[in-house]
C-alpha cells in the first residue's frame, strides 16, 4: 500500500492564506472585533453591529474579509453578501447558500425562496390575490361575516402577461375620494373573496400599512406575499433558521459589503431585524457587519447607538503604509518614500504597488511623467505582455466570469453572436497593448491566466465572477479609450455581441415566458446595452432608453440598475449625453420611483407611439400602487388614446377603476380587453369578481366557468367560482369548488374562510368552526380571520370566546371598523352596554356609512332608552340598505318608540 498523501488545499484556500499573511494595518479595528467575540453573550459591553465605512479604495472589503476569517477562527458560521444582490430576498438566498456551504442547510427558507422565484412570473394577479386574502372590511353595504358579507370579491392570481394591469402589488395608500365600497389594499381587496366597503380614512391607514410593511403577515399568505412583500414571509423563516443554527454554533456572523449600493433596501430591513419590533427576536450570538462608503443613517440607527460600533476607515497612516510595504519586502527608503507620494495612503493603491515589489528608484523613475498613468503603476512590474494585456482588456467588462474572460482576451467563446467569429481590429489584431492578450493568450493556459487575474489585489472575487476595484478600473478604461478609440470601440462591440448571443440563448430557454421577468436574461441584456453604449453604436442610446421603460415595468431596483449602467457608460466612454441620462434617471427614481423616471422618458426620450402608450400604462400602474386611483385612470386614458388595442392597458384601467369604486366601468374595460385578447384567464377572473360585486352572480359564474376551463390548476379560479355559486345559492356546487381550491393548496386561507361561510349557509356549524380554527392556525395575526372566527363563536353563543378574537383583531389593527362593530355586538349580548356603545361608536366613526353597525347601534339605543338616537341610526341604515328586513325591523321599533313618547310625554318633575 502506498503512503497516504496529505490533502491538497484548494486554490481558493491558498489565495486566502496568502492574502491574510500579507494583511497589514487596521489593527484597532481587528482587535475590537476579536475582543467582541471573546466576550460572553450576555456581557453589556458587547456590540451587535459593526459598521465599516470610508471612501472607495480604503480597503473595506479587505477588512471585512479579514473580520470574516477572525469570526471563523472563533467557530462562527459566516455569510458574506455584497452588491451582487439587488433585493432583500436575494440577500437571504446568499446567506442560505453561504451557510449551506458550511454544512448548515436552511431547508424551509430554501423552499420559500424557490416558491418566490416560481411565482414572480405570476406577479400581476398573484399580488392582487395577496391583497384580497387579507379579507373583508365589513363594509357600508353589508354586515360582518354573520350578516352575509355583501360587497365581496374573489381571489385572482398572477398571469405572466398582466404586467400593466395594476393588479400586482396593491396600493400603499388610498385616495380621500374613495367611496365606502372601496376596500383596503392588502387587507381587503376590491377584487377577491373578502372585499368589503370601508371608510376612506380606514382605507388609507390599511393601505399605508401594506406599503411600509408594518402589517402582520404569516405563512398562511405566503403564495401572495412572496410577490407582494416577500420579506414578510421570508424573514420569519430566516430568523427561525438562524435561531436553530445559533443553538448549535458559538457565533453567527453576517457581513454586508458594498453597503453604499445595497443599503437602500437592506438598511431598513436590517434595522427591523435588530430592533425586533417587526419580525421578533434575533439570537444573541449573532453579529452583523456592514461596510459601505457612508456612515449609518443616524435618524434610523440613533436609538441603537449603544449597540453599534462605528469603524470609519481613512487612508493608511504613514506607519501603516510602511508596514504593508515592509511586509511585501519593499524596504529601500527612496522607493518607500516614492510609493507614499504616489498613493497618498490609499490602501488599494499601496497594496497594488507593494505586490509589485519594486526594488529601486529606477522602477519609479518616470512616475511623475504624464505617460506614467495609474495603470502603468498597477501593471509595469508584470513582465509578461500577455498578462499585462489581459489585465488591461479585462477591465472593460463591468464583471467577468470564465466565458466573458475568454471573449475579452481571445475574441472567441461560446455564445458569441450566432456562433460566427468576431471581427478583429486592423491587421487582424486588436491594436495596442491590449491586443497582446488576443495574440498571445494561447501561450498560457486560459484557466491559469484567469486564475492569475482573480488573484490580483485590485480584483474582487465573488465566487462565480470577478470585478475590478473602481479605483483601478476607471484609469484602465480611460487609458484604453484615449490611446486607441478605434480599438476601444471594437473591443466593446465584441463584448456586446457575446452578451447578445448569451442573452438570445437564455431567451430561447424561457419557453415563452416574459424575458424581462428572468434575472439572468436581464443581467445579460444590461451588459450588452452597456457595451453597445461604450462602442458608440448608432442608435444604442435610444435603444437603451427603450430598455429603461421595460426595466421600469419590473420594479425600481431593476430600473436603478439600468440608470446606473447609463451613468457609468457615459463616464467610461466620455459621452456626456449618456451620462446625463443616467444621472437624471437616478435622480427621478430617487424622487418618485418609476413614475417620475417614466415621466422623464416620456418628456425627453422621443419614444414612438407604442412606447409612449406602454410608458403611460406603466405610470398608471405605479399611480395605482400608490393609491392615486383617479390619477391612474387618467394615465391609462392617455395610454389607451395612444394605443386602443392594448388589452393589458384596458385590464389595468379596469383594476384602477374598481379600486376607485367604479365596478361598472371596470367591467366595461374588461369587455374591451376580452375582445382584444379572448380567453385570458386574468381578464375572466377579474370580470367575474366585478360582476359579483355588482350583484350579478350569474354573469360572474359564466366568466369563471371559462376561467376554470382555461386554467383548471389555478386555485383562484375555483375559489372565485365557489364564491359566485354561493351567491347564487348553489351551496353544494360552491362547496365542491372550494374543496377543489383547497386540494390545490391546503393552506389557502381565503378559501378556508369562504368555505366556512358556505358551511354556515348549510347549517354545518361545527365544520364551519373547524375551517376557521384551521385558518387562524395558518394566519393567527390576520385581523379579518380573527373576526371571522369571532363571528362564528358568537353565532354559537360563545360570546366570551368571541371577545378574545375581537380583542386580538383590534390589537392587530386599531382602525379595523368591523372588529369594533362585532365586539360591540358581543358586548351588547353580554349586557356590557357602555362598552358596547363605545365600540359601535368607534365603528361608525371609522366608517360613517357602515349600515350593519348603525343597525346594531340603533338597537342598543333602544335598549338604553334613547329612541330618538335609535331612529336616527335606523333611518341612516335604511337609506344605505333599503329593503333589508333586519334594518326595517329596528326602524319600525324605533319609530314606534318615538311615537309612543310623543303620545305620552314625560311630566316635568
Amino acid at each position: 500500500m502506498g503512503r497516504a498523501q496529505p490533502s491538497i488545499p484548494t486554490m481558493q484556500e491558498l489565495i486566502r492564506r496568502r492574502t491574510r499573511q500579507g494583511f497589514v494595518g487596521r489593527t484597532a479595528e481587528r482587535a475590537a472585533f476579536r475582543a467582541n467575540l471573546a466576550l460572553p453573550v450576555e456581557d453589556e459591553r458587547r456590540r451587535f453591529l459593526f459598521h465599516v465605512h470610508g471612501n472607495a479604495g480604503m480597503g473595506k472589503t479587505f477588512l471585512v474579509r479579514e473580520l470574516e476569517q477572525i469570526a471563523q477562527e472563533h467557530g462562527a458560521l459566516t455569510a458574506y453578501v455584497d452588491d451582487g444582490v439587488g433585493s432583500v430576498p436575494e440577500a437571504m438566498a446568499v446567506i442560505a447558500d453561504r451557510f449551506a456551504r458550511q454544512g448548515r442547510r436552511f431547508k424551509e427558507l430554501g423552499r420559500l425562496l424557490t416558491a418566490h422565484h416560481e411565482r414572480r412570473y405570476e406577479a400581476e394577479l398573484a399580488a392582487m390575490a395577496a391583497a384580497e386574502q387579507e379579507g373583508p372590511r365589513h363594509g357600508a353595504t353589508g354586515g360582518p361575516a354573520d350578516e352575509g358579507g355583501a360587497g365581496e370579491s374573489g381571489p385572482p392570481e398572477a398571469s405572466s402577461r398582466a404586467r400593466l394591469t395594476g393588479a400586482a402589488e396593491p396600493s400603499a395608500a388610498s385616495m380621500a375620494a374613495a367611496r365606502a365600497t372601496l376596500v383596503a389594499l392588502g387587507l381587503v381587496p376590491v377584487v377577491g373573496p373578502f372585499a368589503g366597503a370601508v371608510d376612506p380614512a380606514q382605507l388609507a391607514r390599511q393601505a399605508d400599512r401594506l406599503r411600509t410593511g408594518l402589517g402582520a403577515r404569516t405563512r398562511g399568505h405566503e403564495n401572495a406575499e412572496l410577490l407582494l412583500a416577500p420579506e414578510l414571509v421570508l424573514t420569519p423563516a430566516l430568523l427561525e433558521e438562524l435561531t436553530g443554527a445559533a443553538a448549535e454554533e458559538p457565533w453567527l456572523v453576517l457581513i454586508f459589503d458594498t453597503y453604499e449600493r445595497t443599503g437602500a433596501f437592506l438598511d431598513p430591513w436590517l434595522h427591523d431585524l435588530v430592533s425586533g419590533d417587526r419580525y421578533g427576536p434575533l439570537p444573541g450570538n449573532l453579529v452583523l457587519v456592514t461596510a459601505g462608503q457612508r456612515p449609518l443613517d443616524a435618524t434610523r440607527w440613533g436609538g441603537l447607538g449603544d449597540f453599534v460600533l462605528d469603524l470609519p476607515l481613512r487612508p493608511f497612516t504613514e506607519a501603516e503604509s510602511r508596514g504593508l510595504l515592509a511586509a511585501r519586502g519593499v524596504l529601500a527608503p527612496p522607493v518607500v518614500e516614492e510609493v507614499l507620494r504616489l498613493t497618498g495612503g490609499l490602501p488599494v493603491l499601496v497594496s497594488t504597488l507593494a505586490e509589485a515589489r519594486p526594488a529601486d528608484l529606477d522602477d519609479l523613475a518616470d512616475a511623475g511623467d504624464a505617460s506614467a498613468t495609474a495603470v502603468e503603476r498597477f501593471l509595469r512590474w508584470e513582465g509578461d505582455p500577455v498578462r499585462r494585456a489581459a489585465a488591461l482588456t479585462c477591465a472593460l467588462p463591468r464583471w467577468l466570469d470564465a466565458e466573458v474572460f475568454r471573449v475579452a482576451v481571445t475574441g472567441a467563446g461560446q455564445g458569441v453572436g450566432s456562433g460566427q467569429g468576431v471581427t478583429q481590429g486592423p491587421n487582424g489584431g486588436h491594436g495596442g497593448e491590449a491586443g497582446e492578450a488576443g495574440r498571445g493568450a494561447g501561450a498560457e493556459d486560459p484557466h491559469a491566466l484567469f486564475a492569475w487575474l482573480r488573484a490580483l489585489p485590485f480584483v474582487t472575487d465573488r465566487g462565480d465572477r470577478v470585478v475590478f476595484h473602481d479605483v483601478v478600473r476607471a484609469p484602465m478604461v480611460r487609458l484604453q479609450r484615449t490611446r486607441s478609440p478605434r480599438d476601444w470601440g471594437e473591443r466593446h462591440r465584441r463584448l456586446a455581441e457575446a452578451f447578445a448571443g448569451w442573452r438570445a440563448r437564455a431567451e430561447a430557454g424561457l419557453e415563452g415566458r416574459e424575458p424581462w421577468g428572468e434575472a439572468r436574461w436581464r443581467e445579460l441584456r444590461l451588459a450588452e446595452a452597456y457595451h453597445r453604449l461604450c462602442a458608440g453604436e448608432r442608435g444604442a442610446l435610444a435603444g437603451v432608453l427603450r430598455d429603461v421603460v421595460d426595466a421600469c415595468g419590473e420594479d425600481t431596483a431593476v430600473a436603478r440598475r439600468w440608470a446606473e449602467a447609463l451613468a457609468q457608460a457615459g463616464q467610461d466612454a466620455d459621452e456626456e449625453d449618456t451620462a446625463r441620462w443616467g444621472r437624471d434617471l437616478l435622480g427621478a427614481l430617487e424622487r418618485g420611483g418609476v413614475h417620475d423616471a417614466l415621466g422623464v422618458l416620456l418628456l425627453r426620450a422621443a419614444l414612438d407611439t407604442g412606447q409612449q402608450a406602454y410608458a403611460r400604462a406603466l405610470r398608471g400602474r405605479a399611480l395605482h400602487r400608490d393609491g392615486a386611483h383617479e390619477r391612474a385612470v387618467a394615465e391609462y386614458d392617455q395610454a389607451l388614446a395612444l394605443d386602443p388595442g392594448s388589452a393589458t392597458a384596458w385590464q389595468g384601467r379596469a383594476v384602477a377603476r374598481a379600486h376607485a369604486g367604479d365596478h361598472a366601468g371596470a367591467v366595461a374595460d374588461l369587455d374591451r380587453a376580452d375582445a382584444l385578447a379572448p380567453d385570458d384567464t386574468t381578464t375572466l377572473v377579474l370580470r367575474g369578481d366585478y360582476h359579483r360585486l355588482l350583484g350579478d352572480p350569474d354573469a360572474a359564474v359564466a366568466d369563471l366557468d371559462r376561467a376554470v376551463a382555461l386554467d383548471p390548476v389555478r386555485r383562484s379560479t375555483w375559489a372565485s367560482r365557489g364564491a359566485a355559486r354561493h351567491a347564487q345559492g348553489r351551496l353544494d356546487e360552491a362547496l365542491a369548488d372550494l374543496d377543489r381550491a383547497l386540494e390545490l393548496d391546503g393552506q389557502y386561507v381565503w378559501a378556508l374562510v369562504r368555505r366556512a361561510r358556505v358551511r354556515r349557509s348549510r347549517g354545518e356549524h361545527e365544520r364551519r368552526l373547524a375551517d376557521l380554527h384551521h385558518a387562524v392556525a395558518l394566519d393567527p395575526d390576520a385581523p379579518w380571520v380573527r373576526c371571522e372566527r369571532g363571528d362564528a363563536l358568537r353565532d354559537a353563543g360563545r360570546d366570551e370566546e368571541a371577545l378574545a378574537d375581537y380583542d386580538r383583531a383590534v390589537e392587530l389593527d386599531p382602525l379595523y371598523a368591523s372588529a369594533y362593530a362585532s365586539r360591540g355586538v358581543a358586548r351588547f349580548r353580554l349586557g356590557r352596554h357602555d362598552d358596547a356603545l363605545a365600540d359601535l361608536d368607534a365603528a361608525v366613526a371609522l366608517s360613517p356609512e357602515y349600515a350593519w353597525a348603525l343597525r346594531h347601534r340603533a338597537a342598543l339605543h333602544l335598549e338604553l332608552g334613547s329612541p330618538e338616537r335609535a331612529l336616527a341610526d335606523a333611518e341612516r341604515a335604511r337609506t344605505l340598505l333599503p329593503g333589508d328586513p333586519a334594518v326595517a325591523d329596528v326602524y319600525e321599533r324605533a319609530a314606534a318608540a318615538v311615537a309612543g313618547r310623543a303620545e305620552h310625554p314625560r311630566r316635568p318633575e
